[in-house]
């Protein structure tokens, strides 16, 4: 599916069923990825997260549904996902600024908060150094974590915890000792989506290429990553922070007009020796793709 015409589809769906409840999982159906990577995707590419678009969209709709009609606030405020006046008028408070009451009286002006609309935007002035690449399977050895999105966040914020503790234990050691060549530690983040995780929840790794005769320790895994072909961009800068800046220009400028999708199913950060909390860290990020 075309990029921009998957990420529409998913928004149009949220509009159309704007008073229901919405699954997650159904509205990244409509962009055919996982509910994590949609969610990460959206976040990056609009600034907020999906849940938080939701709600603002709702109470926008409902302050103008107060004015334009005479429906009982109680009643407005069950269409929208409110179960009771009081939690929709604390919301409707913090969204407009007004109570539904002090709204109906005119005191005030109400927030408009619109629609999106994917649309491209060529921009000039930033560079995205890259590579398409195509890669046979390989194997890796890593130590895997369960993570969640919260309500806030685009990428979850336990990951650098795990990469702290995985320094400060010995994880990253033990996994360079078994490597089969140590040019690079990943951060895999698996988001195929698996039947008995939550909707806001992915898998992520610390891994190191390993060969086939390799012996597991307890607590570690193998995994082969498969055949494909990927999108490798050149990322500099301090960490976390530069992978969210390079996902919102792949997201934003390269993806829309590349005539690629990514695949969904993993993104790998390739991390060489250094600190990559360092301002001139260099470092990639590869993307598994297909043509649209």
């Amino acid at each position: 599916m075309n990029w921009t015409q998957g990420i529409q589809n998913a928004i149009n769906y949220i509009e159309d069923n704007i008073t229901e409840e919405l699954d997650y999982k159904k509205i990244a159906e409509q962009a055919a990825c996982s509910s994590y990577y949609f969610q990460k995707i959206f976040s990056v590419l609009c600034d907020m997260p999906l849940g938080e678009y939701i709600r603002s969209r709702r109470l926008a709709l409902a302050g103008s549904e107060l004015l334009a009609t005479d429906a009982k606030v109680i009643d407005i405020a069950v269409k929208y996902g409110y179960s009771s006046s009081e939690s929709f008028s604390r919301a409707f408070a913090l969204f407009h600024g007004v109570t539904p009451s002090e709204a109906r009286q005119g005191i005030s002006t109400l927030r408009s908060f619109s629609r999106l609309m994917v649309q491209v935007s060529l921009k000039g002035g930033k560079n995205m150094n890259y590579r398409i690449i195509e890669k046979q399977a390989f194997k890796v050895i890593e130590k895997a974590e369960v993570h969640k999105l919260t309500e806030n966040d685009c990428i979850s914020a336990t990951i650098p915890q795990f990469w702290a503790r995985a320094n400060s234990d010995g994880t990253i050691d033990k996994l360079v000792s078994l490597a089969k060549d140590c040019e690079f530690v990943f951060g895999i983040c698996y988001g195929n989506g698996k039947a008995d995780y939550d909707e806001d929840t992915f898998e992520y790794s610390i891994a190191v290429a390993c060969g086939d005769d390799i012996t597991v320790p307890e607590g570690y895994r193998t995994r082969e990553i498969p055949a494909r072909t990927w999108l490798a961009v050149e990322c500099k800068g301090s960490c976390p922070d530069s992978v969210q800046e390079q996902w919102k220009e792949m997201c934003a400028n390269f993806f829309p007009v590349s005539g690629y999708s990514p695949t969904y199913e993993m993104d790998i950060e390739a991390y060489p020796a250094g600190d990559p909390a360092s301002p001139d860290y260099s470092f990639e990020i590869w993307v598994p793709i297909v043509k649209d």
